[in-house]
C-alpha cells in the first residue's frame, strides 16, 4: 500500500472547490454554456462515456446518476462501453457521432480523425457541432482535476 493509501482507498488530496474557487466557478460556467441546445440525455451518455475511459469514479457516479434522471434506460447506461456493438437502435446516429467524437477527444493523443469528425459534422449542425466539441473536452476537464485530486462519490 503506497502512503496515500487506506483499506477503504485512496485519501482525498485537497478539495478543489474550496482551494480554487474562482476556477472552480468558471469551470460551472463553462459546463452550463456546453450542454446549452444539446439533448440533456445525450449529454450524459457523452459524459459517462469520457468519464469511464479516463476512470473518473465521481464523474461517473455523477453523470450514471444524471443520466437516470435525464430519462435513460439501464440497458443504454450498462452498453455504453461496447456501444459500436450494441443493437441496432439502441442508440440513435447522432448519439453514436457523439460518443465517437467523445472517444476521440478523450483519447485526443490519437487524434480526431476526418472520418470521425466528418460522420458527427453530418449530423450536427455547426452550433451543435461547437457545443458538443465543448461539452467533450469540458467533461474531459473535470475528469482530470477529479482524478488529481481523487475526488470520490459519497457512498449511498
Amino acid at each position: 500500500m503506497t502512503t496515500n493509501e487506506h483499506p477503504a482507498g485512496p485519501a482525498a488530496r485537497l478539495d478543489y472547490a474550496r482551494t480554487a474557487p474562482k476556477v472552480f466557478r468558471a469551470m460551472i460556467a463553462l459546463d452550463a454554456a456546453a450542454r446549452e441546445g444539446l439533448d440533456p440525455a445525450m449529454v450524459e451518455l457523452v459524459q459517462v462515456r469520457s468519464s469511464q475511459l479516463n476512470g473518473c469514479a465521481y464523474c461517473l457516479d455523477m453523470h450514471v446518476k444524471d443520466a437516470r434522471k435525464a430519462g435513460e434506460s439501464d440497458e443504454r447506461i450498462y452498453l455504453l462501453p461496447v456501444w459500436r456493438e450494441a443493437p441496432a437502435g439502441v442508440y440513435s446516429e447522432r448519439e453514436r457521432a457523439a460518443l465517437a467524437l467523445a472517444e476521440a477527444v478523450t483519447r485526443i493523443g490519437d487524434g480526431v480523425s476526418d472520418e470521425v469528425y466528418g460522420r458527427a459534422a453530418a449530423l450536427f449542425d455547426e452550433k451543435e457541432l461547437a457545443q458538443l466539441i465543448s461539452l467533450c473536452y469540458t467533461i474531459n476537464a473535470w475528469n482530470r482535476i477529479n482524478v488529481a485530486t481523487r475526488k470520490t462519490p459519497v457512498a449511498a
